[in-house]
């Protein structure tokens, strides 16, 4: 397919053809048949009234009906080698819902398990992040993302692709995402980002004040907020009248971080049929994650996980009473941190808590969801536990590690007589035939799912019955059609080193093909995002792009990354980010002696904080890199949290620095800050979409350097937020940052 035409590199004077925003969806309207019911008749109540100035919860979502949208047998464009992932059994475990970009572009599919009659569900453009099938059958739920920006909402569908409506998220302003089904798939869970606070009292009075944790105002332009982003550390309320005087109840000042009255994230449980209203379980104002994992078999006990990065912690709450009776930090990483037992008395939690690796953690629970005994059941050393999934019927717990990058799984009996206590059978290996897992699914009796990813291979959905033997899907790619003929994957190497100040660092190093083996060779370092990612031994198309033009990759973790233990992550905070820009040309100057790489023809580039750092390392280490390719990264830290989304300003003040109390951290660590010190080329992409990190980002950094004579180009990408989910963008992407790394690093 032809690229859309409206994806522009921007010319020397910046200037590109208008843009015409796609039509807005169809308004929220009630849902045909929807009842609501009396408080009384709600399986739990609502503890949350709204008041005047605004309770923090978002609005409960009212479900709205569309057209039916399923598609064909196959997609009309067919990619050759498609992937397929996230996926979701139904109940027999004969059948499942899966994501697959075989039409170009993420969409909900489903099919059998062992069968290639696979079918298309929904048919609109917007890329689809989450599945799950409802434990009755009866429905798909799946998040989508409108526009392929970042605001998400929620659908439902029957699995014959009738009955599509949407559950959350409606409202264009509003994002939403999955939680959890109830065992008896009477209830989702959906996570709803409440609204921007209104201004006070009927909405006329003046514009809301900014306030720092002592009350004092903060000066109006203390940073150029679009008025959706959380105001960290400070509390926006609505002004009152002049005439009437401020009371501490108008400051409404909270202990710790802060957002503005009417700010946060709620989490429901809502019908998919309609015929029951949405029943609140939980609120945070404090808007950085917000997820239902489990809630118990018989209804009294929700598991839920919240927090920033780096502070993530699951919390018991009681159905009745709203009532939290256990909380416990948790790793970061997978969502899906745990699971009742069936008889709700004991949780397994995947959890670094006091420990440098996360590990599965038994906890004991008596009836009232209270603990009474915690014990570490399956650990190893070195090694993070990084997914947990169990059994429909909680006898199998799925376990698996992350082995330096690669993924080792096992099966662990959960015997019932030792669910009080918390114990666990022995564990029984599972032979992979890819060296990642990134999801694993129960498939209905003695059946699971897993979404495998390898160097060899594009991600694909295999099953297993017992744990003996994965067989590949047949709707999955077939490992010889990853590539084109001629010119098969490269398989990555280990390597490892010391930075300077001797922390230990590794990463994988791809050496094109056709080239003798001592011969230096023109060497990409790209830097992953995050900065809590890992560089894993998948297939990247980017990679065999840059490796088809003779370029060398080396991709490090540096500090900051997962999968090394909790103290590497957290050794980038701080000005300890100092120390991770140095890691870089560490990891450039290790690429020379042991890739081997050509040191007069290195570049740089990465992605979000990759891309942050690729902005730095250009300004940080000027005459290391030939050129660089910056993809949605932030150029300023202050500016960054300036457009972000409130979430995500929440969750980054911890790993960042806060903007107002950290201001000249930030300022320092901005690579804006040093952009006099620019030497060489650079292409900046980025998503027109992007609400993670505003395209600002990359438009001001591509300025500021053709102000002062370094040539800059912006490639702006139609139609894609902070990743790029369609094929036609993602070819385009690829292709022109493999042209520019290809000029740029000639002889």
């Amino acid at each position: 397919m032809a690229a859309d035409a409206r994806n522009q590199v921007t010319d020397e004077s910046g200037t590109r053809p208008p843009h015409t925003a796609a039509s807005p969806p169809p308004p929220a309207a009630a849902f045909p048949g929807a009842v609501d019911l009396a408080p009384e008749a709600l399986p739990f109540s609502d503890p949350w009234p709204a008041d005047a100035h605004g309770s923090g919860r978002a609005a409960a979502p009212a479900q709205v009906l569309l057209p039916d949208a399923g598609g064909p047998r196959d997609a009309v464009t067919r990619l050759r080698a498609h992937g397929c992932w996230y996926p979701s059994a139904n109940a027999d475990g004969t059948q499942a819902a899966f994501i697959c970009d075989r039409g170009g572009v993420p969409q909900l599919w489903a099919g059998p398990v062992d069968g290639d009659e696979v079918r298309l569900l929904d048919s609109s453009p917007d890329p689809v992040k989450e599945v799950s099938w409802s434990p009755d059958g009866r429905w798909i739920a799946y998040t989508t993302a409108p526009g392929g920006g970042e605001h998400s909402r929620v659908l439902c569908v029957r699995p014959d692709g009738t009955g599509r409506h949407i559950l959350a998220g409606a409202d264009p302003a509003s994002t939403a995402y999955l939680g959890c089904w109830t065992h008896d798939g009477s209830a989702v869970a959906v996570t709803v980002a409440a609204p921007p606070a209104p201004a006070y009292g009927d909405g006329t009075g003046p514009a809301p004040v900014d306030l720092d944790p002592a009350g004092t105002p903060l000066p109006p332009d203390w940073t150029d907020r679009d008025g959706r982003a959380t105001l960290l550390g400070a509390t926006r309320y609505a002004a009152p009248p002049p005439a009437t005087a401020l009371t501490p109840s108008d400051l409404r000042i909270h202990a710790g971080p802060a957002v503005r009255a009417g700010g946060g994230l709620s989490a429901y449980l809502i019908d998919p049929d309609g015929l029951a209203s949405p029943v609140l379980l939980a609120t945070e104002t404090h808007a950085a994650t917000l997820r239902v994992c489990d809630v118990s078999r018989d209804g009294t006990l929700a598991l839920l996980r919240r927090g920033p990065r780096g502070r993530r912690e699951a919390f018991v709450r009681r159905t009745a009473d709203s009532a939290t009776t256990y909380t416990m930090p948790v790793a970061d990483g997978d969502p899906w941190i745990g699971r009742f037992s069936p008889n709700g008395r004991t949780l397994w939690l995947r959890s670094n808590a006091d420990r440098e690796y996360a590990a599965l953690f038994a906890v004991a629970l008596d009836t009232d969801g209270k603990p009474h005994g915690r014990s570490v059941v399956a650990e190893r050393e070195g090694q993070d536990l990084e997914l947990l999934s169990m059994a429909h019927d909680g006898s199998t717990a799925v376990l698996v590690w992350n082995v330096q990058g690669a993924s080792d799984l096992q099966l662990v009996e959960t015997l019932s007589t030792r669910q009080v206590s918390g114990g666990t059978g022995p564990a029984r290996p599972v032979s992979l035939p890819h060296e990642v897992v990134t999801r694993v699914a129960a498939a209905g009796r003695g059946r699971l799912l897993f979404a495998l990813s390898g160097s060899q291979r594009r991600p694909g959905v295999w099953w297993a019955y017992e744990g003996v033997s994965l067989s590949r899907t047949p709707w999955s790619s077939r490992d010889e059609d990853a590539v084109g003929p001629g010119r098969p994957p490269v398989r990555p190497a280990p390597l490892r080193l010391r930075a300077r100040d001797g922390l230990p660092l590794s990463g994988w190093y791809y050496r094109a093909p056709g080239r003798p083996p001592g011969e230096p060779a023109p060497c990409v370092i790209h830097l992953h995002g995050g900065p809590e990612e890992q560089e894993r031994p998948v297939f990247n198309p980017l990679y065999h792009e840059l490796l088809g033009r003779g370029l060398d990759i080396f991709a490090p973790d540096v500090r900051g990354s997962s999968g090394h233990g909790r103290s590497f992550v957290d050794a980038d905070l701080g000005t300890g980010r100092f120390a991770a820009l140095d890691d870089v040309a560490d990891c450039a100057a290790h690429a020379v002696t042991e890739g081997p790489a050509d040191p007069t023809r290195l570049a740089v580039m990465g992605r979000s904080y990759g891309g942050y750092l690729t902005f730095a390392s250009l300004v940080w280490h000027p005459d290391l890199f030939r050129t660089g390719v910056a993809v949605c990264g932030m150029s300023d830290l202050l500016t960054f949290f300036s457009g972000t989304e409130p979430w995500i300003a929440e969750s980054a003040a911890h790993k960042y620095g806060h903007p107002e109390r950290d201001r000249e951290l930030l300022q320092a660590l901005s690579p804006m800050s040093r952009i006099d010190a620019l030497r060489v080329p650079l292409l900046a992409v980025h998503g027109e979409h992007d609400t993670n990190v505003a395209p600002a980002e990359s438009q001001q950094f591509v300025r500021a350097a053709r102000e002062r004579g370094v040539p800059a180009e912006l490639l702006t990408l139609r139609d894609e937020g902070h990743d790029f989910l369609r094929a036609d963008n993602r070819r385009l992407f690829r292709r022109a940052a493999a042209d520019w790394m290809e000029r740029h690093l000639r002889p």
